[in-house]
């Protein structure tokens, strides 16, 4: 019985789909955040060649994590690889406007440096951002390591399918969860606990639209939690903390949660 069952074992180790590890994917994000961001650097650049060399060695880790999903991916390694690298500018560009709104938004900051440093809700962004690109490439497996670990990092859960415009400000973070199908416009602040997630779980709704859409400039407080795929909360609108929403709000609302005492 035994031996049967180790066998087993062994033949779906061998007929399993190549994955790579957890801790290469990881291992090459840290990397590319330093190289992204100095704030976060270890290791002082005496010359362009030095550096350039250090992002030659990602692009090697990169194309090896891309090889090892590469037969589950629609194209080529080397084009995926040059497709996410395109990216980079852009999500560099936008990463610092997240970091600059979170500054402004926070007035525990006292510098754009404390925040890229040392906020979990910057870190999340940046590894959300990042994941985002490899899921819209089509990139299996990678975008939800990223996002998971993440998760574990900073205790904010974003998927790697959701969409989140420029400026996204998460203040703490901790609880945060913004389901797949999450549209956010531009400008918004979220706070801690704040769920943006569904009203089913059903297995057959997994190709429709199941969570909310946030217009711009919106702040959503500390334990809110909205659902729905209908569910818009219009532009300039604050949701206060604990409330709970599964309908469409107007532009410039104000959603306060009110406590009936019974006395």
């Amino acid at each position: 019985m035994e031996d049967r069952f180790i066998e087993q074992l062994y033949l779906a180790h061998r007929s399993a789909p190549a994955i790579p590890s957890p801790d290469m994917v990881c291992d090459w994000l840290d990397g590319l955040l330093k190289l992204l961001f100095p704030e976060l650097a270890e290791h002082d650049y005496r010359s362009l060649r030095e550096f350039r060399q250090h992002y030659n060695d990602s692009k090697l880790e990169l194309y090896r994590l891309l090889e090892a999903v590469g037969p589950t991916m629609g194209i080529p390694v080397e084009a995926a690889e040059q497709a996410f690298l395109n990216t980079l500018p852009g999500v560099h560009d936008l990463l610092l406007k997240d970091a600059a709104a979170i500054f402004a938004g926070d007035p525990a900051a006292s510098s754009q440096t404390e925040v890229i440093r040392t906020y979990p809700g910057f870190y999340a962004i940046c590894v959300y951002r990042l994941a985002h690109e490899f899921y819209k490439l089509g990139i299996p497996l990678i975008p939800r390591i990223l996002t998971e670990h993440a998760h574990n990092r900073t205790g904010i859960d974003i998927h790697p399918a959701a969409q989140i415009g420029e400026r996204c400000c998460i203040d703490h973070g901790t609880g945060l969860v913004i389901g797949e199908t999450v549209v956010i416009g531009n400008q918004v602040k979220l706070y801690h606990g704040v769920t943006l997630g569904a009203l089913s779980v059903k297995k057959e709704m997994a190709k429709t639209k199941r969570h909310p859409t946030i217009e711009d400039r919106v702040v959503i407080y500390a334990g809110a939690t909205i659902l729905g795929g209908e569910t818009v909360i219009g532009h300039d609108s604050i949701v206060g903390g604990n409330a709970w929403i599964t309908q469409s709000v107007p532009a410039f609302s104000r959603i306060y949660y009110q406590q009936e005492t019974v006395g």
